[in-house]
């Protein structure tokens, strides 16, 4: 593997396929790897199951019919309840989805990190989890506790997507906001892993940015870094930049009307990221 991995994000998406197990970062509508995902819809690549604590990359794949299969534990824009496009989705029967406490859904990806089928979890037990997900076991402890527990299934994933605020060349990478999220698990869940970031920087950089606890994802799992700066729009990449509420907004307001959200597509998302920056300036300007 080469120790420079740059590479654009079109370039990563080109080694995806269709049918692949997808994981995608951040939570909710943080720190979502948007540059990818929007590089993901100029592709062909479809018939997904996605893996992800959903936010606005379920809802563009779900509004672009790219999903099959969901597996988290929500959907949510965060300050908007419910992803719209989820919803829209989910009431018309378009993907099947796999719900999981978010618990289950931590575990389920650190099974995967650590090539192990399954591990077990209290989490789960005595609620509708399981009546939604009847291919869910439990397991019994083999000592003499004999406790009873949920057998969560690794989620081993084909690639995982990721955005961080940092990175080098060779694909360490580095989280500087409040939370890692679950990003790490996702990459070493994952057979291939892609990290965007928004800005690649020299590796002694990362001392000076924060302790060793904020280096969160290593090179060895990494196959790509892609330097994507605003790469989270309009979800938030603290502390570089909060959520664009504003923009956000707009885009459930659109999610609503199926005109609105043609006109909202074809300004948004029909050309290449840098003309997507363009039109979210320009709406920046009129909405001043």
């Amino acid at each position: 593997m080469t120790s420079d991995k740059r590479m654009t994000a079109d370039e990563a998406v080109s080694r995806l396929a269709s049918g692949m197990t997808l994981g995608i970062g951040g939570w909710g509508s943080r720190r979502k790897p948007m540059a990818l995902v929007r590089a993901l819809l100029r592709s062909d690549v479809r018939d997904l199951t996605v893996v992800s604590c959903g936010g606005p990359d379920v809802g563009l794949l779900a509004a672009a019919g790219r999903i099959r299969r969901l597996v988290a534990p929500f959907a949510t824009l965060d300050s908007i309840p419910l992803e719209p496009h989820f919803r829209a989705a989910r009431q018309e029967g378009a993907f099947e989805l796999t719900e999981l406490d978010e618990a289950m859904f931590m575990w389920g990806l650190t099974a995967a990190a650590h090539r192990l089928p399954f591990l077990p979890v209290r989490a789960g037990l005595g609620s509708d989890v399981m009546t939604v997900n009847p291919g869910l076991r439990t397991v019994t402890s083999p000592y003499e506790d004999g406790e009873e527990f949920v057998a969560v299934p690794a989620l081993t994933l084909d690639a995982a997507l990721v955005h961080l605020n940092r990175a080098d060349a060779r694909g360490n990478a580095q989280y500087l906001g409040p939370d890692p999220y679950f990003d790490d698990l996702f990459c070493e869940a994952a057979r291939e892993a892609y990290v965007s970031c928004e800005r690649v920087v020299d590796s002694a950089e990362f001392a000076a940015a924060g302790g060793p606890q904020t280096l969160l994802v290593q090179r060895t799992c990494v196959n790509g870094v892609v330097e994507a700066p605003g790469g989270a729009h309009f979800t938030s990449c603290a502390p570089d930049y909060d959520r664009d509420e504003v923009f956000q907004a707009a885009y459930a307001e659109a999610a609503a009307d199926p005109v609105a959200w043609r006109e909202f597509t074809g300004r948004f998302l029909s050309g290449d990221e840098d003309a997507y920056r363009a039109a979210v300036a320009a709406f920046k300007g009129a909405a001043a």
